[in-house]
């Protein structure tokens, strides 16, 4: 039997409209994982958010541009999802209450996939996300969140190098740029992940 969780990918403010890497479409991505969720919560395992978590202080390794330098938005950001701003929340319209675990990424290091990431909170606080999925004998993840050429993409081929089958869900999820995102999901395809409608 089919063991599945979702992962919520980096549903934060700063991804989201009015951010300061806004994603065009990212509150409304939270408003459609909110009603997934409220349909389908009971077929998994667990619901896992996964969040951008950095240091105030310096560059995260080289992700946030040199202070007084342009970000190349390639390998350099403006600074965003700093710990304990505003931009660090979740976007409103993501309803907290049916996440079992969040997972935290990225402080002090550039960090994309949730697999980077270490659990926040409860009894399994400080495990990989990989381990994680492994305990509670998940097989396969359903993917949504920001953006699907950055965060998404990069989860979505980790859970794919772990092993797991990945199904990203149309409509849950949104991306910085059409051009990046059509060429983010074409290599998800390769890599053997489905794309189907949330609920199917």
């Amino acid at each position: 039997m089919t063991r599945r969780a979702l992962l919520v990918v980096d549903v934060q403010n700063d991804f989201c409209e009015g951010g300061s890497l806004a994603v065009d479409g990212g509150h409304a991505v939270a408003e459609a994982i909110t009603r997934h969720l409220a349909d389908h919560a009971d077929e998994y395992v667990a619901v896992v958010a996964t969040r951008d978590d950095h240091d105030a202080h310096g560059t995260n390794g080289g992700h946030f541009a040199e202070p007084g330098e342009a970000p190349d938005f390639a390998a350099t950001w403006p600074v965003h999802c700093v710990a304990g701003s505003d931009g660090h929340d979740y976007a409103p319209g993501l309803d907290l209450t049916r996440i079992t675990h969040h997972v935290r990424k990225g402080r002090g290091f550039p960090a994309y996939s949730g697999f980077e990431g270490r659990v926040d909170g409860g009894e399994d606080h400080g495990s990989s996300l990989a381990d994680l999925l492994a305990g509670l004998d998940v097989d396969e993840v359903d993917v949504a969140g920001l953006a699907t050429d950055y965060c998404v993409r990069a989860t979505v081929l980790d859970a794919r190098r772990h092993g797991l089958d990945v199904v990203l869900l149309d409509g849950l999820h949104a991306g910085v740029d059409p051009a990046t995102s059509r060429a983010a999901l074409d290599e998800m395809a390769t890599a053997g992940v489905r794309q189907a409608p949330a609920g199917a």
